[in-house]
């Protein structure tokens, strides 16, 4: 980490930190945005990872301009997976590109740190899909299913709830679709300068890693990025052999690196991305990238994040969101843009207990007492004015 281990771990107990995640959390919406906007058929998916990489890293460039040594950008770089790619799919300039069609089902995923302080966020919609004209049959099924699954946890991660009670509810939604959650797929808890906490949320687990899996409560003051990718498959996702982009530093490895480039690359990657994860894409010789990685991947320097695929003629669908849990309740700070009249599946949840679970409220208590100071206290500290408290 960034060598302030021994400084006390700021959490969102203070309202400087839970303004710092809505900065970021609200960049990572419109960035979002952004890129759904531009996704329509005949359009490259380079591009659409580009331009939320390039939103991002401006935005991020506008805030805590005073704050010199503060580093803020890209926590997740801009992933655009399609039809059967379950993640992390993001090319370099020299990949062969996908081009989206009509009919594509597409997932994006993406997320910014402000401070070292992460919102991320992922959205599924398939191209050209109108109200007139609305989506049915399996991709239904699976966007529906996902979305849902995204409901229930949404009421679920709260304080005093366990990891599993979320594990459980997927499984069960995924079935009354008829499709089934990504097997071993993790959400994880958000810390400071760490995108995986310790505390997770496991998908659809084996036997195995059902025994394994650490059980955990949520707590107050804890922040999740809950993701949800649910199949219209058996849920197994594969390395389907296509190049690995994204990456992040393992900050508890070590290794002597033989090659100048190698040493170059790393120097680099510690200096601009730390910890976060990033893309190969945002080094200017991609060349030298790609051949600098190599040997810091081999020595377990870097974390891979392999681009995974579920059987071809599949469908996976994601949704994920930021949320803290605050004292007076969850707050979502990033959201997807789903249009449910956009989907129109022949399934529904059938199960009782959630069905009142996803039909109950998610929104919270409102404190208005210590707005007022909060808000002052925000603007002293980042020289502007914070954006309305209630920006759900």
């Amino acid at each position: 980490m960034s060598g302030d281990d021994e400084t006390q771990e700021q959490t969102i107990a203070e309202d400087l930190v839970v303004t710092k995640y809505k900065m970021g959390a609200e960049i990572a919406n419109q960035a979002l945005k952004k890129v759904a906007e531009a996704a329509a058929a005949g359009v490259s998916v380079l591009s659409l990872c580009q331009k939320g990489d390039e939103f991002i890293a401006a935005e991020t460039g506008k805030i805590f301009k005073r704050e010199k040594d503060m580093k803020k950008g890209i926590a997740f770089p801009t992933c655009v997976s399609v039809n059967n790619c379950v993640c992390h799919f993001s090319p370099l300039k020299s990949d062969p590109d996908v081009i989206l069609k009509d009919g594509d089902l597409v997932k994006i995923d993406l997320g910014v740190h402000v401070d070292g302080f992460i919102s991320n966020v992922a959205h599924s919609f398939v191209v050209g899909a109108t109200k007139e004209n609305p989506v049915t049959g399996r991709k239904a099924d699976v966007i529906k299913a996902a979305h849902l699954c995204a409901e229930a946890a949404l009421r679920l991660v709260k304080p005093g709830n366990q990891n599993t009670q979320v594990t459980e509810a997927w499984n069960k939604i995924a079935k009354s679709f008829k499709c089934s959650p990504i097997e071993g797929m993790l959400s994880h808890q958000l810390k400071q300068h760490l995108i995986d906490g310790e505390k997770t949320i496991i998908q659809n687990p084996t036997d195995q890693q059902r025994k394994d899996h650490e059980k955990a409560e949520f707590e107050v003051h804890e922040v999740y990025a809950v993701d949800v990718l649910i199949s219209t498959g058996e849920g197994k996702a594969k390395d389907g052999g296509q190049r690995t982009t994204v990456y992040k530093r393992d900050p508890n490895k070590v290794y002597g690196l033989k090659m100048k480039t190698s040493r170059t690359f790393f120097s680099e990657m510690e200096r601009r991305f730390d910890t976060m994860p990033f893309t190969l894409r945002a080094f200017e010789d991609e060349g030298k990238a790609r051949l600098g990685v190599v040997e810091c991947a081999k020595h377990e320097l870097l974390q891979p994040f392999a681009v995974l695929h579920e059987k071809e003629g599949e469908f996976v669908a994601q949704f994920k969101f930021t949320v803290l849990l605050m004292a007076n309740g969850p707050l979502r700070i990033t959201n997807s843009l789903f249009e449910p009249e956009l989907y129109k599946s022949e399934h529904d949840v059938e199960d009782p207990e959630l069905k009142a679970l996803l039909q109950s409220s998610a929104s919270r208590k409102t404190q208005k007492k210590k707005k007022k100071k909060a808000s002052k206290t925000v603007e002293n500290a980042t020289g502007q004015a914070m954006e309305t408290e209630d920006a759900e």
